[in-house]
């Protein structure tokens, strides 16, 4: 007789800490079961109660039985984790070699991390109550701001969600007046889950666009790849219609009761890709970013779990959203960098949604009009399926100019020809996009008698002088202080602020020309979630304008009035130190120029610089992106660079001046035992980081380079346990960045 089978009685789990392992618990009676792993558990760690994640169950632990502390509580009688999310954690906990708790913790959100229950609960709303809703005028006659909020909440009889405070230029403080005077007040609605339409009502909500010839053969040579795990990258320039190629090719997968994950790099871009989706379809579109409450982004998370988000649309950390139904992923913008995660647990977005896929068994599109250079290799390589569309769809393509500013009187930044031709332009009724990527007044606050410059305290940086309002700022540690009214070295009152910044180039586009409304869009003036679906608008009003701004504005926006772009400092990005800086300067020329000409009227884009017959400009200008690409490609391999090559960084930071470097050259050389002769493995430095000191700390870096990933893995696996176990490593606080974008 077989004796019956002894449930688990250990289970190990991912303990949100920096400990790159896991840890073993006793579970009591009842709790054991193989259907625990996925569930969040509460555990003590240390002199603490945590919410860990268990991740696998055993009949025994190595541990000493009687050192096993028990589980406290399973807070979840189903996985919160499971199928391919679980695996590609699991995957991206080996791949990035970073502790399995951060990877876990990463993929839920804040307040499943917290302990919550995985369902619903109330949504706090503002409403006027029954006083406020027939209060007289005179009531708040006192305060406009408290008459503008009771009558925005009069307008909103059911209620106004925290989230939309906001939008709507609702402060809790006037809100909190207003029901001291018992004319608002602050209640807790029954949250339910968004609810599929009923079942007549039809997919699309808005009839299709016809597709161009070229549009078309895309789409079906994507729906001729199947249903079943592809990676295919749609390079197409801008304004090609790579969007309506997404919306269609989502149909289809909707259409089958199955789900879309769609990616884009910024904030930014989330309401109007939602926007798009929504108006294209009678389904449920949700939407997950950090600019969200955590009540919120807890329910569209749930929606999409439940399977009740036909669309799901966000920002890096949405590619860990569980589907019940996948059926499509989507990353917008590939090349961009704001998919890789640069500080702690420090994934790329792009290459999870491909593992993701793989795992789902679902199709991938990677859509870009300036491909990563790793993209296109996968693609020329035959590891992608490449699709392209090489033509805007409705407009032509606008003509790029170098603008030799050598010689050329400049006003702040602005060179004679540039303005001339934004004369011309808004003369004509059309709109002026002026991109410099830097925001502020100046880089430098200088003291015109002595030479004194305004240096960051933390960093070796210097200050960034703002006028609105008047401060000076690091944009490296966030540090912040006054502007001093005097030099602190000698005295002086001359101080002058050098350089360009968005808010110089702003007031000079004011003086210069006047009678135009001058809109700057950048980090600074966008920090309000209203601010720049608001701008927006206004641009696609169609009056004349300017438009003054920073990489914001040259990611996807459509802009069917402008058609004068004027890059105002191309030199910086032809000087920088990083092997990727061509790259991200032809992306950032190429994606900013497209800007221009979107609709019937033709675009131009001038690009001012000091070097006019640099190579680089010269073959990107007239050979297009794709030609300056291949040409890249066969550098990078010739120099033995990515992605002919795979790199890690082991980056390293201390209090004190010489602990990194000397940390950094200790730990090279107990490597040196695990490499061996004829190692492909090779490790350079370890070197300061390029800027040493940032925000009080001294770095500095050690770069790992192997001609193949398993190469760079089987060596990471095997040096990384012994740099957590020595103890020397508690000296410096280190990390390991595998697939770097940046060098410092």
């Amino acid at each position: 007789m077989t004796p019956p089978a002894v449930p688990p009685r250990v289970v190990r789990v991912a303990v949100p800490s920096p400990l790159r392992r896991l840890f073993d618990y006793s579970l009591p009676d009842g709790m054991a079961g193989e259907d625990i792993v996925g569930c969040r558990l509460e555990v003590p760690f240390g002199a603490r109660q945590v919410t860990a994640l268990a991740l696998d169950v055993a009949g025994h632990s190595d541990m000493p039985a009687g050192k096993l502390r028990p589980v406290l509580a399973r807070l979840d009688p189903t996985p919160v984790l499971a199928g391919d999310m679980l695996k590609l954690c699991q995957w991206a906990t080996a791949y990035y070699h970073h502790a399995p708790g951060d990877v876990m913790a990463t993929a839920l959100p804040v307040l499943l991390r917290q302990g919550e229950p995985a369902g619903r609960r109330g949504l706090p709303l503002w409403r006027a109550t029954a006083t406020g809703l027939t209060a007289p005028a005179s009531s708040v006659a006192r305060s406009p701001r408290q008459a503008a909020a009771l009558a925005a909440l009069r307008e909103h009889p059911e209620g106004i969600p925290r989230q939309l405070l906001d939008t709507l230029a609702l402060e809790r403080s006037t809100l909190v007046a207003l029901q001291k005077k018992e004319l608002a007040e602050e209640f807790v609605a029954t949250v339910t889950p968004t609810r599929a339409p009923p079942p007549d009502t039809p997919l699309l909500a808005e009839v299709p666009l016809s597709p161009s010839p070229a549009q078309a053969d895309v789409l079906d040579a994507l729906r001729s790849d199947g249903d079943r795990f592809q990676v295919c990258l749609l390079e197409g320039v801008t304004g090609s219609g790579k969007t309506e190629v997404y919306l269609q090719r989502a149909a289809d997968v909707i259409a089958q009761g199955r789900q879309v994950l769609v990616l884009v790099p910024e904030i930014g871009l989330t309401p109007q890709t939602v926007e798009r989706f929504r108006r294209r379809f009678n389904r449920p579109v949700v939407a997950l970013h950090s600019g969200m409450g955590d009540r919120e982004r807890l329910d569209a998370w749930l929606d999409a779990r439940d399977g009740q988000a036909a669309i799901v649309l966000g920002t890096r950390s949405a590619v860990f959203t569980p589907l019940a139904q996948p059926g499509l992923i989507i990353v917008d913008e590939e090349h961009d960098t704001s998919f890789k995660q640069q500080d702690g647990f420090r994934y790329h977005a792009r290459d999870l949604a491909v593992m993701r896929g793989k795992f789902a068994d679902v199709p991938v599109i990677l859509g870009s009009a300036t491909p990563s250079l790793e993209s296109l290799h996968n693609a020329l390589s035959g590891k992608y399926r490449h699709r392209q569309l090489r033509e805007r769809a409705a407009a032509s393509a606008p003509r790029m100019e170098v603008c030799d500013i050598r010689r050329q009187k400049m006003r702040d930044g602005i060179s004679e020809t540039l303005l001339q031709e934004a004369k011309a332009t808004l003369a004509r009724g059309e709109q002026v996009l002026l991109f410099i990527n830097r925001r502020g007044f100046a880089p430098v606050l200088v003291c015109h008698d002595c030479g004194w410059t305004a240096d960051c305290r933390h960093c070796d940086a210097r200050y960034t002088l703002h006028l609105q309002p008047a401060h000076l700022h690091c944009h490296h540690c966030g540090a912040e202080t006054g502007v001093p009214r005097a030099c602190p070295a000698c005295g002086a009152t001359d101080l002058v602020g050098v350089g360009l910044g968005t808010e110089r180039v702003e007031q000079a586009v004011e003086k210069l020309l006047p009678g135009f409304p001058v809109l700057r869009l950048d980090s600074d003036t966008t920090r309000r979630r209203s601010t720049l679906p608001a701008a927006l608008a206004r641009v696609k009003a169609g009056a004349p304008l300017v438009l003054v701004g920073t990489q914001l504005l040259a990611k996807g926006h459509h802009f069917p009035h402008v058609t004068l772009v004027g890059v105002l400092d191309a030199d910086s990005g032809l000087l920088s130190s990083d092997f990727r800086a061509p790259e991200r300067l032809a992306q950032m020329l190429v994606q900013v120029a497209g800007r221009a000409g979107r609709a019937q009227k033709p675009g131009r884009v001038l690009v001012q610089t000091h070097q006019p017959g640099h190579p680089l400009l010269a073959r990107l200008l007239r050979d297009g992106y794709g030609a300056w690409a291949r040409d890249a490609l066969t550098e990078r391999q010739d120099a033995e660079l990515p992605p002919w090559s795979q790199l890690a960084i082991l980056r390293a930071e201390s209090a004190r001046e010489t602990t990194a470097m000397d940390w950094l050259e200790n730990t090279k050389l107990a490597a040196a035992a695990l490499l061996g002769r004829g190692s492909p493995v090779l490790l350079m430095g370890p070197a300061p980081a390029p800027m040493v000191r940032r925000g009080g700390r001294f770095r500095a870096q050690l770069l790992v380079q192997a001609p193949g990933r398993a190469d760079l893995h089987a060596f990471l696996a095997g040096w990384l346990p012994g740099i957590e176990a020595d103890p020397e490593s508690r000296r410096v606080r280190w990390s390991i960045d595998v697939d770097p974008v940046d060098l410092f």
